[in-house]
Protein backbone atom coordinates (compact mmCIF):
# COMPACT_ATOMS: atom_id res chain seq x y z
CA UNK A 1 0.00 0.00 0.00
CA UNK A 2 1.73 3.63 -0.84
CA UNK A 3 1.92 6.38 1.87
CA UNK A 4 -1.10 8.09 -0.15
CA UNK A 5 -3.34 5.38 0.01
CA UNK A 6 -2.45 4.44 3.65
CA UNK A 7 -3.02 7.91 4.78
CA UNK A 8 -6.81 7.98 3.04
CA UNK A 9 -7.26 4.61 4.82
CA UNK A 10 -6.66 6.37 8.21
CA UNK A 11 -8.93 9.08 7.18
CA UNK A 12 -12.09 7.23 5.40
CA UNK A 13 -11.39 4.79 8.48
CA UNK A 14 -11.96 7.59 10.32
CA UNK A 15 -14.78 9.36 8.72
CA UNK A 16 -16.37 5.83 8.82
CA UNK A 17 -16.09 5.63 12.75
CA UNK A 18 -17.04 9.21 13.64
CA UNK A 19 -13.52 9.22 14.78
CA UNK A 20 -11.94 12.43 12.42
CA UNK A 21 -11.64 15.25 14.54
CA UNK A 22 -12.99 18.02 12.43
CA UNK A 23 -11.72 21.39 12.46
CA UNK A 24 -14.29 24.15 14.72
CA UNK A 25 -15.05 27.23 13.58
CA UNK A 26 -14.25 29.65 16.68
CA UNK A 27 -17.38 30.33 19.19
CA UNK A 28 -17.41 34.01 18.32
CA UNK A 29 -17.81 33.53 14.62
CA UNK A 30 -20.58 31.04 14.85
CA UNK A 31 -22.19 33.68 17.21
CA UNK A 32 -22.10 36.87 14.69
CA UNK A 33 -22.80 34.26 11.45
CA UNK A 34 -26.45 33.48 13.22
CA UNK A 35 -26.60 37.61 14.38
CA UNK A 36 -25.97 38.37 10.92
CA UNK A 37 -28.85 35.81 9.23
CA UNK A 38 -31.16 37.07 11.62
CA UNK A 39 -33.26 39.41 10.08
CA UNK A 40 -34.45 41.40 14.02
CA UNK A 41 -30.73 41.97 14.81
CA UNK A 42 -29.75 45.10 14.33
CA UNK A 43 -25.78 46.81 13.70
CA UNK A 44 -25.59 48.07 16.88
CA UNK A 45 -25.95 44.62 18.49
CA UNK A 46 -23.86 43.36 16.15
CA UNK A 47 -20.92 46.21 17.06
CA UNK A 48 -21.62 45.16 20.52
CA UNK A 49 -20.87 41.48 19.63
CA UNK A 50 -17.66 42.01 17.80
CA UNK A 51 -16.23 44.67 20.05
CA UNK A 52 -15.46 41.64 22.46
CA UNK A 53 -12.99 40.59 19.95
CA UNK A 54 -10.06 43.16 19.89
CA UNK A 55 -8.55 41.25 16.60
CA UNK A 56 -11.98 41.07 14.99
CA UNK A 57 -12.30 44.86 16.00
CA UNK A 58 -9.33 46.29 14.33
CA UNK A 59 -9.74 44.05 11.37
CA UNK A 60 -13.42 45.52 10.76
CA UNK A 61 -12.20 49.09 11.23
CA UNK A 62 -9.47 48.10 8.63
CA UNK A 63 -11.95 47.18 5.78
CA UNK A 64 -14.63 49.90 6.46
CA UNK A 65 -11.71 52.45 5.79
CA UNK A 66 -10.63 50.49 2.95
CA UNK A 67 -11.14 51.50 -0.80
CA UNK A 68 -13.44 48.38 -1.09
CA UNK A 69 -15.42 49.94 1.17
CA UNK A 70 -14.66 53.42 1.88
CA UNK A 71 -16.49 55.95 0.88
CA UNK A 72 -13.43 59.12 1.50
CA UNK A 73 -14.59 59.73 4.99
CA UNK A 74 -12.67 58.20 8.01
CA UNK A 75 -14.63 56.14 10.46
CA UNK A 76 -13.31 55.51 13.89
CA UNK A 77 -15.60 53.70 15.78
CA UNK A 78 -17.14 50.26 15.11
CA UNK A 79 -20.38 51.58 15.37
CA UNK A 80 -19.99 53.60 12.15
CA UNK A 81 -17.58 50.82 10.63
CA UNK A 82 -20.43 48.00 11.14
CA UNK A 83 -23.10 50.31 9.65
CA UNK A 84 -20.61 51.36 6.57
CA UNK A 85 -19.59 47.59 5.65
CA UNK A 86 -23.09 45.91 6.41
CA UNK A 87 -24.07 42.50 7.98
CA UNK A 88 -23.15 40.59 4.68
CA UNK A 89 -19.26 42.29 4.56
CA UNK A 90 -19.44 41.19 8.38
CA UNK A 91 -20.50 37.61 7.92
CA UNK A 92 -17.86 37.23 5.34
CA UNK A 93 -14.64 39.10 7.19
CA UNK A 94 -15.43 37.10 10.36
CA UNK A 95 -15.71 33.78 8.28
CA UNK A 96 -12.35 34.68 6.65
CA UNK A 97 -10.38 35.09 9.85
CA UNK A 98 -12.32 32.46 11.60
CA UNK A 99 -10.68 29.83 9.04
CA UNK A 100 -7.24 31.50 9.19
CA UNK A 101 -7.47 30.61 13.04
CA UNK A 102 -7.63 27.14 12.13
CA UNK A 103 -4.69 27.30 9.81
CA UNK A 104 -1.93 26.50 12.37
CA UNK A 105 0.91 24.13 13.41
CA UNK A 106 3.42 24.06 15.94
CA UNK A 107 6.04 22.00 13.47
CA UNK A 108 7.53 24.39 11.11
CA UNK A 109 7.32 22.08 7.87
CA UNK A 110 3.52 21.51 8.23
CA UNK A 111 2.98 25.57 9.23
CA UNK A 112 4.85 26.23 5.59
CA UNK A 113 2.47 23.74 4.31
CA UNK A 114 -0.54 25.37 6.03
CA UNK A 115 0.78 29.10 4.91
CA UNK A 116 0.66 27.47 1.75
CA UNK A 117 -2.67 26.54 1.47
CA UNK A 118 -4.29 29.34 3.06
CA UNK A 119 -2.62 32.22 0.87
CA UNK A 120 -3.70 29.93 -2.11
CA UNK A 121 -7.01 30.25 -1.06
CA UNK A 122 -8.00 33.47 0.06
CA UNK A 123 -6.40 34.60 -3.73
CA UNK A 124 -8.63 32.62 -5.47
CA UNK A 125 -11.47 33.78 -3.29
CA UNK A 126 -10.43 37.27 -4.51
CA UNK A 127 -10.30 36.28 -8.13
CA UNK A 128 -13.06 33.76 -7.81
CA UNK A 129 -14.83 37.35 -6.42
CA UNK A 130 -13.67 39.56 -9.16
CA UNK A 131 -14.65 37.32 -11.75
CA UNK A 132 -18.33 36.52 -10.68
CA UNK A 133 -18.56 40.28 -9.56
CA UNK A 134 -17.37 41.32 -13.45
CA UNK A 135 -20.35 38.62 -14.53
CA UNK A 136 -22.95 39.26 -12.70
CA UNK A 137 -22.41 43.40 -13.88
CA UNK A 138 -24.55 42.05 -16.68
CA UNK A 139 -27.33 40.88 -15.13
CA UNK A 140 -29.88 42.49 -13.03
CA UNK A 141 -31.16 39.74 -10.93
CA UNK A 142 -27.94 37.26 -11.03
CA UNK A 143 -28.13 33.57 -10.02
CA UNK A 144 -24.84 33.93 -7.50
CA UNK A 145 -24.27 36.09 -4.67
CA UNK A 146 -21.31 37.34 -3.16
CA UNK A 147 -21.59 36.01 0.10
CA UNK A 148 -21.70 32.55 -0.84
CA UNK A 149 -19.06 32.99 -3.93
CA UNK A 150 -16.61 34.23 -0.73
CA UNK A 151 -17.49 31.16 1.42
CA UNK A 152 -17.13 28.91 -1.57
CA UNK A 153 -13.47 30.34 -2.36
CA UNK A 154 -13.04 29.96 1.74
CA UNK A 155 -13.67 26.46 2.27
CA UNK A 156 -13.01 24.91 -1.28
CA UNK A 157 -10.00 23.47 0.12
CA UNK A 158 -10.36 23.06 3.53
CA UNK A 159 -9.95 19.09 2.85
CA UNK A 160 -6.52 19.67 2.95
CA UNK A 161 -6.37 20.44 6.77
CA UNK A 162 -7.31 16.99 8.29
CA UNK A 163 -4.83 16.27 6.16
CA UNK A 164 -1.99 18.28 7.22
CA UNK A 165 -3.31 17.36 10.67
CA UNK A 166 -2.61 13.81 9.97
CA UNK A 167 0.80 14.30 8.51
CA UNK A 168 2.02 16.32 11.20
CA UNK A 169 0.94 13.19 13.88
CA UNK A 170 3.06 10.86 11.45
CA UNK A 171 5.43 12.88 10.01
CA UNK A 172 8.28 9.75 9.88
CA UNK A 173 6.11 8.58 7.20
CA UNK A 174 4.11 11.60 5.74
CA UNK A 175 6.11 14.31 6.08
CA UNK A 176 7.41 14.57 2.83
CA UNK A 177 5.94 17.95 0.43
CA UNK A 178 5.57 16.11 -2.65
CA UNK A 179 3.76 13.25 -1.12
CA UNK A 180 1.04 16.19 0.99
CA UNK A 181 0.52 18.09 -2.10
CA UNK A 182 -0.40 14.66 -3.67
CA UNK A 183 -2.31 13.49 -0.92
CA UNK A 184 -4.20 17.21 -1.18
CA UNK A 185 -5.03 16.81 -4.99
CA UNK A 186 -6.29 13.58 -4.92
CA UNK A 187 -8.22 12.88 -1.26
CA UNK A 188 -9.00 16.74 -0.07
CA UNK A 189 -12.47 16.94 -1.76
CA UNK A 190 -14.05 13.94 0.48
CA UNK A 191 -12.96 14.91 3.27
CA UNK A 192 -13.83 18.58 2.86
CA UNK A 193 -17.56 17.49 1.96
CA UNK A 194 -17.41 15.70 4.97
CA UNK A 195 -16.47 18.74 7.22
CA UNK A 196 -18.92 20.94 5.48
CA UNK A 197 -21.73 18.39 5.79
CA UNK A 198 -20.69 18.62 9.79
CA UNK A 199 -20.68 22.35 9.81
CA UNK A 200 -24.08 22.34 8.31
CA UNK A 201 -22.91 24.32 5.50
CA UNK A 202 -25.61 24.65 2.09
CA UNK A 203 -25.19 21.26 -0.75
CA UNK A 204 -23.64 24.06 -3.35
CA UNK A 205 -20.52 24.79 -0.93
CA UNK A 206 -20.28 20.99 -0.51
CA UNK A 207 -20.40 20.58 -3.93
CA UNK A 208 -17.67 22.93 -4.68
CA UNK A 209 -15.47 21.44 -1.55
CA UNK A 210 -16.21 18.10 -3.38
CA UNK A 211 -16.31 18.55 -7.28
CA UNK A 212 -14.28 21.93 -8.15
CA UNK A 213 -10.84 19.94 -9.22
CA UNK A 214 -12.54 17.08 -10.75
CA UNK A 215 -12.77 18.16 -14.46
CA UNK A 216 -15.74 14.49 -15.28
CA UNK A 217 -17.60 16.49 -13.33
CA UNK A 218 -19.85 19.52 -15.18
CA UNK A 219 -22.17 21.50 -13.35
CA UNK A 220 -25.46 21.64 -14.87
CA UNK A 221 -25.68 25.53 -15.00
CA UNK A 222 -23.31 28.28 -14.03
CA UNK A 223 -22.47 27.84 -11.02
CA UNK A 224 -20.09 28.77 -7.86
CA UNK A 225 -17.72 25.43 -9.23
CA UNK A 226 -17.34 27.21 -12.27
CA UNK A 227 -15.98 30.59 -10.75
CA UNK A 228 -13.68 28.22 -7.85
CA UNK A 229 -12.15 26.79 -11.44
CA UNK A 230 -11.89 29.84 -13.44
CA UNK A 231 -9.66 31.05 -10.43
CA UNK A 232 -7.69 27.83 -9.74
CA UNK A 233 -7.02 27.59 -13.67
CA UNK A 234 -4.86 30.96 -13.07
CA UNK A 235 -3.11 29.69 -10.30
CA UNK A 236 -2.56 26.43 -12.01
CA UNK A 237 -4.55 24.20 -9.36
CA UNK A 238 -6.90 22.47 -11.61
CA UNK A 239 -6.21 19.41 -12.74
CA UNK A 240 -7.86 19.91 -16.82
CA UNK A 241 -5.70 19.10 -19.75
CA UNK A 242 -4.48 21.89 -21.84
CA UNK A 243 -2.95 25.38 -21.01
CA UNK A 244 -4.58 28.08 -19.46
CA UNK A 245 -6.22 29.72 -22.30
CA UNK A 246 -7.73 26.25 -23.17
CA UNK A 247 -9.24 25.53 -19.79
CA UNK A 248 -10.38 28.83 -20.06
CA UNK A 249 -11.95 28.69 -23.31
CA UNK A 250 -15.08 26.77 -22.05
CA UNK A 251 -15.91 29.77 -19.23
CA UNK A 252 -15.81 32.15 -23.03
CA UNK A 253 -18.45 30.24 -24.48
CA UNK A 254 -20.59 30.06 -21.68
CA UNK A 255 -20.13 33.60 -21.47
CA UNK A 256 -18.76 33.54 -17.77
CA UNK A 257 -15.92 35.28 -18.81
CA UNK A 258 -15.62 37.85 -21.48
CA UNK A 259 -11.99 35.83 -22.69
CA UNK A 260 -9.20 34.08 -22.01
CA UNK A 261 -7.06 36.95 -21.68
CA UNK A 262 -10.05 38.44 -19.31
CA UNK A 263 -7.86 39.25 -15.90
CA UNK A 264 -5.35 41.33 -17.45
CA UNK A 265 -7.76 44.28 -18.63
CA UNK A 266 -7.41 47.33 -16.28
CA UNK A 267 -10.33 47.75 -14.60
CA UNK A 268 -10.17 43.86 -13.71
CA UNK A 269 -7.10 44.28 -11.71
CA UNK A 270 -8.69 47.27 -9.93
CA UNK A 271 -11.45 45.69 -8.82
CA UNK A 272 -9.63 42.03 -7.26
CA UNK A 273 -6.93 44.67 -5.37
CA UNK A 274 -9.89 46.27 -4.18
CA UNK A 275 -11.35 43.07 -2.88
CA UNK A 276 -8.18 41.64 -1.66
CA UNK A 277 -8.68 44.00 1.27
CA UNK A 278 -11.08 42.22 2.43
CA UNK A 279 -8.92 39.53 3.10
CA UNK A 280 -5.74 41.80 4.25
Amino acid sequence: MTAQNALLTILVEKIRNDSLVLPSLPEIALKIRKMADDPNVNLNQMADMISHDPALSARIMKVANSAFVGRGVHVNSLHQATTRIGLRYIKNVVTAMAMEQLFVSKTAFIKKQMDLVWTETLELTAFALTAMAQHNANFKNPALNFDTMTLAGLVHNIGALPILTEAERQLDIFGDENFIKGAITNISGKIGATILRTWGFPNELIEVAEQWDMPAYQPAHPSYVDFIRIAAIKQNRFHGEGETAQLLKPFVDLGLIPSTDFYRSPDFVARLNEIKTLFA
